[in-house]
C-alpha cells in the first residue's frame, strides 16, 4: 500500500479546520444577527409597555383634573385642539382642554381633552350601581394620550372615555362623611337612602316598634346590627327594602354583630359596604372668607362684628351687624341703610327689635353648651321686605334672582374665637313660616340657602307655607319651637330649668348641613363604647321639653364632621330636652334637581365608559 506524504495530511487537516471556522463563524454571525434582534425585540416591548403605562397615567390625571374641577364648584371649560396633529405647535387647545405632558421616567404622555356637546345629562343611577335611583348630573369626556420615549418614537396611545357624574347629597334621607348611627326609640321611617364614608350602627331601642329604611344603604366602612356606645344588639326589627319588600336584619340578636354576606345577599343591591368613600366639601367651604364657595356665591353676606372684648361693635351700625363685599370688606352704603331707622328696614320703635331685619341679642342660654350665646338676630320676612324695598341696596338684584337656583345668604359673628376655636356665638333665624316678602307686588324667591360657619338655630315655622327648595349649611343646627322665648331660658342671672321651656308643635321644610358629635370621640371601632353622641335621632340639637309635642321635620340630613364651635356634649333629660313626637321623613321633591336648594352640595365620582389602545398609529 501507498504511504501518503506527511504534506498531504496536513494540507486535509488545514481544510478541514478551516471549514470549521467558517462554519463556527457562521454560526456565530446568526446566533450575533439573532440576539441583536431579540436585544431590540425586547428593547421595544420594554418601550412599549413602559409608554403603555405612562400613556394610562396621563389618562388618569387628565380624568381626576375634571373631576376636581367639579368639586370645587366650577365646570370644565375651554377648547380642545384640532384632531389633526392635535397637540403639535399651535393646535395646543385651551382651558381644562389644553394639551398637557406628563414626565413619567423615560416616557412623556401627551395629553388632551374633549367634552361631549350634549353635556350634561340628567340621569337616574341605574338599579344595581351604587347610588341607585338617584339623580345626577353627567358630563362626558373623552381623554387622549400618547406616549413618547427620549427619541420621540410613539410608544403607546391610548383612549378613555369617562362620565363625571354629580350627585347632590340632598337626595340622601341621611349621609355622613362619618360613622352613622341610628339607634330611634319610637317608631322611624327613612324614606329615602342612607350612606356614611365611615361604619354604620342601625339598632332600635327595647320596646320600640323599629327601624325601617326604604332606600338603598351604603357604607364605605362596616355594617353593624347594634350600638356602637354599647356592644348590644336587641330583636326590635331594623327593615331595610330588598326593593320590594320590607325584610328584618338579623331579627334576633343581643350584641353588635357584622351582617355576613351571606346575609346582606338577599338584599338585592340594597345593602352594600366596603364601597369607595366619596370626596365631599370639607367644612371650611362654609367659612366666610373671600375665594370659599358660598361666601362668594352669597347674594347677602350679613357680619355680626365684635370687638377684642366680644362685645358688639357698633363703629359702622348701630346694630353691630355690616353687609360685607365679597372680598369681606364692609359694603358702607348697604349697612347704613341696614341701620337707618328711616328706610323700610326697621320699623315702630318698642316692638320686638324695632321691627328690626337683624339685631344682636344675647338673653338665650344653651344649656347643652353651658353659656349665653350671643346672636345675630335675623327676622327673615322683615329682611325680604327690606331687600325687597331697597332693591338689594341699590345693586339690582330681585328676590326671585335664579342665579344659582335662587338665593345664598351667608350669615356669621366674626369676633374672637369665631374661626378656631369654641365659642358663644350663633346666628338665630325667626319668622321664616312662608319665605316670602309680604311687600304687595314683591317678587316671589325661587329658593334659599342660609350658610354659616357658626351654629344655627331655627326658631319657629320654618318654610312650612308654599314650601320652597330650602337648606341650612352651618357648624350645627338647634331647633327652637314656636312658644319658645329668650326669658323661658335665663332669668335673673342664672338659667332657668327644663319645666320653663315647653314646645309647641313646629314645622321645618329643609335640608340640614351640619357637624354632629362623634361617639367615644373616636370615628371607627376605636370610638365603640364610648359616651354616645345620641345618633341620627337627636341630629338637630333641641332645648325644650318637647313630650308629647310633634316636631315634623321634611328634609335630609347631612353630616361631614364634628362641630367646630360647639362642644357640649349630648345628654337626654335634665336641663337640656325630652324628645318629641319625631315626624320625619326624606323631601322626595329633592330627586327633582328642579327642587334642589340653591348650590346644594354635592360629590363627584368618575365611571369608565371605554377604554381603547390604538395599535394603528
Amino acid at each position: 500500500m501507498a504511504k501518503k506524504k506527511f504534506g498531504e495530511n496536513q494540507g486535509f487537516v488545514l481544510i478541514t479546520t478551516m471549514l470549521m471556522m467558517a462554519v463556527l463563524l457562521s454560526l456565530f454571525s446568526a446566533y450575533f444577527f439573532t440576539t441583536n434582534i431579540e436585544i431590540g425585540t425586547s428593547r421595544m416591548s420594554k418601550d412599549s409597555v413602559n409608554g403603555f403605562y405612562a400613556s394610562e397615567a396621563g389618562l388618569n390625571m387628565r380624568a381626576e383634573g375634571i373631576r376636581q374641577t367639579f368639586v370645587g364648584y366650577n365646570r370644565p371649560t375651554g377648547t380642545t385642539p384640532n384632531a389633526t396633529n392635535p397637540c403639535v405647535g399651535g393646535n395646543q387647545g385651551s382651558g381644562d382642554y389644553v394639551c398637557r405632558n406628563y414626565t413619567l421616567g423615560k416616557q412623556t404622555a401627551k395629553t388632551y381633552i374633549e367634552e361631549e356637546p350634549a353635556n350634561p345629562k340628567i340621569i337616574t343611577i341605574p338599579a344595581g350601581e351604587r347610588y341607585q335611583y338617584l339623580n345626577a348630573q353627567e358630563y362626558r369626556y373623552t381623554a387622549y394620550s400618547k406616549a413618547e420615549n427620549m427619541v420621540n418614537r410613539t410608544t403607546a396611545q391610548l383612549e378613555l372615555r369617562f362620565k363625571s357624574r354629580l350627585v347632590p347629597l340632598f337626595q340622601f334621607a341621611a349621609f355622613y362623611n362619618k360613622d352613622l348611627e341610628i339607634l330611634p326609640g319610637p317608631t322611624m321611617t327613612l324614606n329615602g337612602p342612607v350612606h356614611t364614608n365611615g361604619d354604620l350602627y342601625l339598632n332600635t331601642d327595647n320596646g320600640s316598634p323599629g327601624l325601617t329604611i326604604q332606600g338603598q344603604v351604603s357604607t364605605a366602612g362596616d355594617l353593624y346590627r347594634g350600638r356602637k356606645n354599647q356592644n348590644l344588639c336587641n330583636s326590635n326589627p331594623v327593615k331595610i327594602y330588598d326593593p320590594t319588600n320590607a325584610v328584618a336584619l338579623i331579627p334576633s340578636c343581643s350584641t353588635r354583630v357584622k351582617p355576613t354576606a351571606a346575609q346582606i345577599t338577599p338584599y338585592n343591591g340594597m345593602i352594600q359596604t366596603k364601597v369607595a368613600q366619596v370626596e365631599v366639601p370639607a367644612p371650611e367651604v362654609l367659612d366666610p372668607t373671600p375665594g370659599q364657595v358660598y361666601w362668594s356665591h352669597a347674594d347677602l353676606r350679613l357680619v355680626l362684628r365684635l370687638n377684642s372684648s366680644g362685645n358688639p361693635d357698633t363703629t359702622n351700625s348701630s346694630t353691630a351687624v355690616e353687609v360685607r363685599n365679597a372680598d369681606d370688606s364692609v359694603n358702607v352704603a348697604a349697612t347704613n341703610s341696614l341701620d337707618d331707622d328711616t328706610t323700610n328696614c326697621s320699623g315702630t320703635a318698642g316692638s320686638p327689635f324695632n321691627n328690626r331685619a337683624v339685631a344682636n341679642t344675647n338673653t338665650f342660654y344653651n344649656n347643652r353648651e353651658g353659656k349665653l350665646i350671643r346672636m345675630l338676630d335675623v327676622d327673615l320676612s322683615a329682611l325680604f321686605n327690606c331687600l325687597k324695598r331697597t332693591n338689594w341696596f341699590s345693586t339690582g338684584k330681585l328676590l326671585d334672582d335664579s342665579t344659582d337656583g335662587g338665593l345664598v345668604f351667608h350669615l356669621t359673628v366674626k369676633g374672637p374665637n369665631s374661626a378656631s376655636a369654641a365659642n358663644n356665638y350663633g346666628v338665630r333665624v325667626r319668622n321664616g313660616g312662608e319665605l316670602r316678602s309680604n311687600v304687595s307686588g314683591a317678587p316671589t324667591i325661587k329658593g334659599l340657602t342660609i350658610v354659616s360657619d357658626q351654629a344655627v338655630y331655627v326658631q319657629g315655622n320654618y318654610n312650612s307655607v308654599n314650601k320652597k327648595p330650602a337648606a341650612f349649611l352651618s357648624d350645627a343646627v338647634n331647633l327652637l319651637s314656636n312658644a319658645f322665648s329668650d326669658a323661658n331660658s335665663y332669668a335673673g342671672g342664672s338659667p332657668r330649668a327644663l319645666s320653663y321651656r315647653i314646645a309647641s308643635n313646629t314645622t321645618y321644610n329643609t335640608a340640614f348641613l351640619s357637624g354632629t358629635d362623634t361617639t367615644g370621640g373616636i370615628e371607627g371601632a376605636g370610638g365603640q363604647n364610648g359616651a354616645y353622641n345620641g345618633g341620627l335621632e337627636n341630629y338637630p340639637r333641641l332645648h325644650e321639653d318637647w313630650t308629647g309635642r310633634d316636631l315634623t321635620y321634611r328634609g335630609s340630613f347631612v353630616s361631614l364632621n364634628r362641630p367646630r364651635h360647639q362642644n357640649g356634649p349630648w345628654v337626654y333629660g335634665g336641663m337640656q330636652y325630652t324628645a318629641p313626637n319625631r315626624i320625619w321623613s326624606y323631601e322626595t321633591a329633592f330627586n327633582n334637581a328642579a327642587n334642589l336648594p340653591p348650590i346644594t352640595p354635592r360629590f363627584v365620582y368618575l365611571r369608565q365608559e371605554l377604554f381603547v389602545r390604538d395599535f394603528e398609529r
